[in-house]
């Protein structure tokens, strides 16, 4: 039989269907051992799953309860020990809130709701409701071990109706008994509604919102699953004529800089976005693809016919060493300029330098503090982290790493 050295050589690369050869109580004393690399002792930890020897259940917890172990074997241990009630005491005090490892959190919250603890219920509902992936798992995986031992009334009484992230359980519950949920479109939390558009399924019932939804964003909100499920462009924008092409208005954004910005962030703007952006970029024409080899010799020949003696283009995940975005970098006659690539865009640190002439006369249009700083509302992006609205300047020159 190989060794566990043998079968996970380096991490990542576990033979997961050898380790399932080993003998349980082989993997249960490796896993239990913290000098064994982390990274090894998890996929033995996956390896036990149905087959916990006895013996090694105290060893196995006590690695659980250290908080000095690795967060990443810590909660693999808790999903495997999902059935042993002995650590729902341990998992209820309030020491857990203490343990800052991460991912910890959540994996606590998760177990509780494994083990039926029906006082996890808010809290978890709170992590079902969140835009990290992660995090929104181990919510549902908690509840849904409530719902299997409580059953779906007794969580739903538990959670009522006044928080959106309860009423965005009480969704997923309707959506998993086959009922129609198109009503919560016109919930007023936009997180609702949008989970409500992706869970609707019935073309006419759709329809039958965008005629009758009490508000304008729930029948938007209908008008964009409806797209979804038939990716009928036309019906869309007949839809949105129909309803008087409404949108977000902000003050200061002019038709180029809005074309540009809506149909870059638009279809994939975060969940609490108003539904107006989405639809906007499903109805309207998209700016020209740019040539941004082209654009970048144009920004380069009139930087150096100014005397300004610019250096080649590099791309903003260049510049920063990493991630990507929306810009390039052109330094020249002292400047640091940021050349956009979602339309003819230019900017830099000082309004007044040399460069904005060079490049207007090129046919760019510099984008100076004032227009840089209006806040596209409601149209939410992510970005380090929050989703929220950005400014112009943020879009247009926008980095992620």
């Amino acid at each position: 039989m190989p060794s566990i050295e043998t079968l996970i050589p380096q991490a990542g690369r576990a033979d997961t269907t050898g380790l399932l050869e080993v003998d349980a109580r082989v993997l249960a004393r490796y896993v239990a051992d913290a000098r064994h690399p982390w990274w090894r002792r998890r996929p033995c930890v996956i390896a036990l799953t149905g087959r916990v020897p006895e013996r090694y259940v105290p060893e196995l917890t006590a690695r659980v309860r250290d908080p000095r172990d690795t967060a990443e074997v810590r909660t693999a241990l808790l999903d495997l020990l999902a059935d042993r009630p002995e650590l729902l005491p341990w998992l209820r005090h309030e020491d857990r809130r203490g343990d800052t490892s991460y991912g910890m959190a959540e994996a606590f919250l998760k177990a509780r709701g494994l083990l039926g603890d029906r006082s996890a219920a808010r809290e978890l509902a709170t992590l079902a409701a969140s835009p990290w992936p992660r995090v929104r798992a181990a919510g549902e995986a908690g509840l849904d071990g409530l719902v299997d031992r409580w059953g779906t009334a007794s969580v739903l009484a538990d959670l009522g109706t006044a928080r959106p992230e309860d009423r965005i359980f009480q969704l997923r519950m309707r959506y998993r008994a086959d009922e129609d949920v198109t009503d919560a479109l016109a919930d007023p939390d936009r997180g609702v509604a949008y989970l409500a558009q992706s869970l609707a399924t019935d073309a006419d019932r759709l329809r039958h919102c965008i005629d009758e939804a009490p508000t304008v964003e729930a029948r938007l909100w209908a008008a964009y699953a409806l797209h979804g499920l038939t990716e009928d462009t036309a019906e869309t924008r007949e839809v949105y004529e129909r309803l008087g092409r409404p949108r977000v208005e902000v003050e200061g954004l002019d038709e180029e800089l809005r074309a540009a910005i809506v149909h870059a962030y638009g279809p994939g703007c975060a969940h609490r976005s108003d539904p107006r952006w989405r639809v906007e970029a499903l109805c309207t024409e998209p700016p020209a693809r740019p040539d941004m080899d082209d654009r970048l010799r144009r920004a380069t020949s009139a930087l150096t016919a100014a005397g300004l003696a610019p250096k080649p283009p590099v791309s903003c995940g260049e510049d920063n060493q990493q991630g990507d975005g929306t810009y390039y970098v052109i330094e020249a006659g002292g400047s640091r300029l940021l050349i956009s690539t979602l339309g003819p865009f230019a900017t830099g640190e000082d309004d007044g330098c040399a460069a904005r002439g060079a490049l207007e006369s090129a046919g760019f249009r510099w984008i100076d503090a004032e227009t840089g700083a209006i806040r596209v509302t409601d149209l939410c992006v992510y970005y380090f982290g929050a989703r929220e609205p950005l400014t112009v300047e943020t879009l247009l020159f926008y980095w992620q790493d």
